[in-house]
């Protein structure tokens, strides 16, 4: 069962989607800061991170740098997830560490193609 990191600040967002996942058989651990998901990803090994980009303490792109510069965790996928969908957005997630990037509200069927993806490399 692959174990999941999402990084979100909203209540109802991280309700939702974790529970969507766990349906599909995923393992779901949840932060509600970019400081919380940075340290949790740090002390226990994940298999996927999923980022929320607009986060308090320290946002999404300061979290995947400082994920990507920590050896423990520099491997790990991660999909920036943000409801400003503007453009070079993309661009500047990946530039910040994250492996791929989705738009909110979270299309589940999108999102776990782009999971199974990633998580397919890894095994």
């Amino acid at each position: 069962m692959p174990k999941i990191l999402l990084v979100e600040d909203n209540e109802m967002n991280r309700d939702m989607l974790s529970r969507r996942l766990e349906r599909k058989g995923f393992e779901v651990a949840m932060a509600f800061d970019g400081r919380q998901g940075v340290e949790m990803a740090k002390s226990d090994g994940y298999d996927l991170i999923l980022m929320d980009m607009s986060l308090p303490e320290i946002d999404g792109w300061e979290a995947t740098r400082q994920l990507r510069a920590e050896p423990k965790t520099q491997a790990v996928p991660i999909i920036a997830l943000t409801a400003h969908a503007m453009a070079g957005d993309r661009e500047r997630a990946l530039e910040a560490g994250c492996d791929d990037y989705d738009t909110k509200p979270i299309e589940l069927p999108r999102l776990l193609a782009k999971m199974e993806s990633l998580l397919g490399k890894t095994e």
